[in-house]
């Protein structure tokens, strides 16, 4: 009895061999019209604009010609996102949630230009006094922390791999401290003297940079460690802290060797709550025109004076991150091209803007 007709297309050739399944092609990136191109060619060479990560399949059009997961971003994805014109840093996150070795931060560094920096965060067991009660801490909940602000853990397993692996292409390194019982530390002004020792007792060579999630710790105290260090202070968006206008008056942001912002979430939603408002990342869903304009102008004058500038977006902060960086680039090049004389950043007090 034959075979049904259907059947027979399919069977295999007797003595040739199934060809090989062939690998995925790597990401590329989206198509780039004429207009950004030019905005990105106006952008001074010390402004590096980037995003908070580089694996949202939502951005497909905006910065990836096609669809892909997102680990096959994580893993793939870092070539094409650098090609984007506006894009000239990014963060990572995931040394926030354990270090990462000098192997990884090399092939990251192969695969980006040369006039392209990471902005890293620190292993949160520097910048937490005690677990928090959080499952992933496990038996750790609850308990002191033994390499909160140790100098000697930060050397060998944070800075070592970031500097060896990254080499000119190393950005800001973040210590970033997250919400956490002030009076624990000790209060502000204990803080900010263990904050001090710290520092000062960390290699010279990178660019430090402490980022409070705390309102309370954004204090002169912190102004004057920091200055007398060499650190800066991260001028963040996120809800609890001043507005940016704020932060940089206290933190003498005009003093800092470079200025570098986080640009996070609206002041008004959680991460959950925007995470599941914005998704999935392909638009702007919540304009934040002021944030947008106090960040371009604190940018334009550190440009001005001779700093560098970091700024990244997360797509939390008005929905799509890469539609957000492309907003505030226009605002940097407007404001470049009226320049305006500087004016003193907004006492505390006052709740007015520069």
């Amino acid at each position: 009895m034959s075979s049904p007709p259907q059947l027979e297309l399919f069977a295999p050739t007797p003595g040739v061999a199934d060809e090989p399944e062939r690998p995925p092609e790597p990401p590329a990136p989206a198509p780039v019209g004429e207009p950004l191109r030019q905005l990105g060619g106006r952008l001074p060479g010390e402004l590096r604009l980037g995003t908070s990560s580089w694996s949202f399949p939502g951005w497909t059009g905006l910065v990836y010609a096609r669809e892909a997961t997102p680990d096959a971003l994580a893993r793939d994805g870092l070539p094409a996102y650098a090609r984007h014109p506006l894009f000239r840093t990014v963060g990572v996150d995931r040394t926030f949630y354990g270090p990462l070795p000098a192997d990884t931060f090399r092939g990251w560094a192969r695969a980006v230009p040369d006039g392209f920096r990471f902005l890293v965060k620190a292993h949160e067991a520097l910048t937490l006094s005690r677990f928090p009660h959080h499952e992933r801490y496990g038996a750790r909940r609850g308990e002191e922390n033994p390499t909160f602000l140790d100098p000697a853990y930060a050397r060998d397993a944070v800075i070592a791999p970031f500097s060896e692996g990254l080499g000119d292409k190393a950005g800001p390194l973040v210590f970033q401290f997250p919400p956490q019982d002030v009076q624990a530390l000790g209060g502000p002004s204990a803080f900010a003297d263990r904050l001090h020792a710290f520092l000062a007792a960390l290699p010279a060579g990178p660019l430090y940079a402490v980022e409070l999630r705390n309102r309370e710790l954004i204090t002169t105290d912190v102004a004057d460690v920091l200055e007398d260090v060499g650190a800066v202070p991260v001028l963040t968006v996120w809800r609890h802290l001043p507005p940016l206008p704020q932060q940089a008056w206290r933190l003498r942001v005009r003093s800092a060797s470079a200025l570098v912002v986080r640009w996070m979430l609206p002041a008004d939603l959680g991460y959950e709550e925007a995470r599941e408002l914005y998704a999935p990342f392909d638009r702007l869903v919540a304009e934040d025109p002021g944030v947008r304009g106090d960040i371009a102008g604190l940018a334009v004058e550190a440009l001005a004076e001779g700093r560098p500038v970091y700024v990244t977006v997360n797509n939390k902060a008005e929905g799509s991150a890469p539609v957000s960086v492309e907003r505030l680039a226009a605002a940097v090049v407007e404001r470049l091209d009226s320049p305006v004389m500087l004016s003193p950043l907004a006492d505390p007090a006052s709740g007015g803007r520069t």
